[in-house]
C-alpha cells in the first residue's frame, strides 16, 4: 500500500508509532506503514510486543514512552487501542442493565487509559505538521446518538473524544500545525465486531479501514482543536 503517508509529510521520510499493534486494525496499520516507501521506521508497541503494557498501569505507559523515545521523534503516531467487550461484558442495552464497575472500567480502558498515552507520547512528537490520531467511535458523538443504549461505550468514547479535543488546544499552543484526530474506522471485521456484526450492512476489512482512515489523514487540514471523522473523511459532530 504505497504512498499512504499523511499529505505533509509525503516529501520526505517520516517515523511512526502504532500502539495497540497486535490488534486487527493496529496490525493493519502497521503493515501499510511498512509498506509506505516514505516510513522510514514503525514502532510498535502492543501487549503482545511488549508484556508490561497495561492501560491500567500509568508507570507502564511511562516505561513505554521512555523506551520508545530513542526510535522517535515521529511524525506519525497512531493509538488503536479500546475495548467493546470489557472483562466479556458487551455494551448495556438498557438503563437497567448499567452496573458501576462496568461503567468505570469502560472509562479506564477507552478514555483514561489512552489520556495517559497521550501525556507520555505527546513529548516524542516531531516539530511541524505531525498527526496523532486515536481511534474512536462514532457511537461516542452526542449529537449523533438516536439510538440510546451502549451507555459505557458511548460515555467513555465521549469522554475520550473531550480528552482528544482539550489536548490539541493545549499542544497546538506550541505546535499549531499538530493535527490530533478522533478516527472512527467503520465495522471492521475483527475479534472485537464478531458478536455485533450480524446486522451490519458493510463489513470492511481491517486494510480495507486502514487504506481509508490514511487517506483521510492525508487531507487532514491543521486546525483549532481536533478533527473527529471517519474512514472515509466525513465529518462527524461531536
Amino acid at each position: 500500500m504505497g504512498n499512504c503517508a499523511p499529505a505533509a509529510l509525503l516529501a520526505h521520510s517520516y517515523r511512526a508509532l502504532v500502539l495497540g499493534a497486535h490488534g486487527a486494525i493496529g496490525a493493519a496499520f502497521v503493515k501499510a506503514l511498512q509498506d509506505d516507501v516514505y516510513c522510514s521506521h514503525v514502532e510498535t508497541v502492543s501487549r503482545a510486543h511488549n508484556p508490561g503494557f497495561d492501560l491500567l498501569d500509568a508507570a507502564s505507559i511511562a516505561a513505554l514512552a521512555a523506551a520508545s523515545a530513542p526510535h522517535g521523534p515521529y511524525h506519525l503516531m497512531v493509538d488503536a487501542t479500546g475495548a467493546l467487550m470489557v472483562d466479556g461484558q458487551g455494551p448495556e442495552k438498557s438503563l437497567a442493565a448499567l452496573q458501576a464497575d462496568h461503567l468505570a472500567r469502560a472509562f479506564q480502558i477507552n478514555a483514561i487509559g489512552p489520556a495517559l498515552v497521550l501525556r507520555h507520547f505527546a513529548p516524542l512528537l516531531a516539530p511541524g505538521a505531525s498527526i496523532y490520531a486515536k481511534l474512536s467511535a462514532r457511537v461516542g458523538s452526542i449529537a449523533d446518538n438516536r439510538k440510546g443504549g451502549w451507555y459505557a461505550y458511548r460515555a467513555s468514547k465521549a469522554a475520550l473524544n473531550m480528552l482528544l479535543q482539550t489536548a490539541a488546544i493545549e499542544l497546538q499552543r506550541k505546535q499549531p500545525a499538530l493535527r490530533v484526530v478522533a478516527l472512527q474506522p467503520g465495522t471492521v471485521r475483527s475479534a472485537l465486531s464478531q458478536p455485533f456484526s450480524a446486522g451490519v450492512a458493510k463489513l470492511l476489512e481491517p486494510a480495507e479501514s486502514v487504506a481509508g482512515m490514511l487517506n483521510t489523514l492525508k487531507g487532514l487540514q491543521p486546525k483549532q482543536g481536533a478533527h473527529f471523522v471517519d474512514y472515509q473523511g466525513e465529518q462527524i459532530p461531536w
